[in-house]
């Protein structure tokens, strides 16, 4: 009786090890899938409030750079409208959804989040330039960070209450196009991290 006990203890003792492991890998999966729903639900959320082609003023003034990254001054353009159909063709898929739904990026996955190279970041819809390496940091979070745009006539800060929390927006003054957030929590001199997604933007190598 002793030793069938003990060997019904062992047995027992075996299964919920065997039942641990199964739990485990079930935790794990749920919470793969629960990361896959909530970047599901950000794009069906941000489905439902596209931008349309006849917001906003029909012209801006911002500030062009040439080729070699030089100043040439302010300018007055037509505001670039095009409707989701043009801009899907344009874009690629992450790059419509970020840019033309206000989608956000998975940290760590963008072209230029650890880009060290000297040049300029443009608008991938328009290309505006927005931002130079020259206000580059590296934030640790995953995404191109500056403490500043290249030209503040160049970008357009916006009050932004989705996901339940207030943040403050940024979008290309020519295009509209979603670029990602600035948080007060930046290195000096302006104490800014203009937090970008890498598929907002090209890089342009000078």
């Amino acid at each position: 009786m002793f030793n069938d006990l003990t060997e019904s203890t062992k047995t027992d003792g075996k299964g919920r090890i065997r039942s641990l492991g199964r739990r485990a890998s079930i935790f794990s999966m749920a919470g793969a899938l629960s990361t896959l729903a909530f970047w599901g639900l950000r794009r069906s959320t941000f489905a439902e409030r596209p931008k349309t082609p006849d917001q906003g003023p029909k012209t801006v003034e911002v500030v062009e750079f040439s080729a070699r990254g030089e100043r040439l001054g302010t300018a007055t353009l037509l505001r670039i409208r095009k409707t989701d159909n043009e801009w899907q063709k344009q874009l690629s898929s992450t790059a419509f959804w970020i840019t033309r739904r206000d989608d956000t990026e998975k940290p760590f996955s963008g072209a230029t989040w650890d880009e060290h190279g000297r040049g300029i970041f443009r608008c991938i819809c328009c290309d505006l330039a927005l931002f130079s390496s020259e206000a580059k940091f590296d934030s640790g979070t995953g995404w191109p960070s500056f403490w500043q745009p290249i030209a503040a006539e160049n970008v357009v800060e916006t009050v932004d209450s989705s996901l339940m929390m207030e943040r403050t927006a940024v979008s290309c003054r020519l295009c509209d196009a979603h670029l990602g957030h600035v948080f007060n929590d930046g290195p000096a001199p302006t104490g800014l991290r203009y937090c970008m997604n890498s598929a907002a933007m090209r890089f342009i190598a000078l």
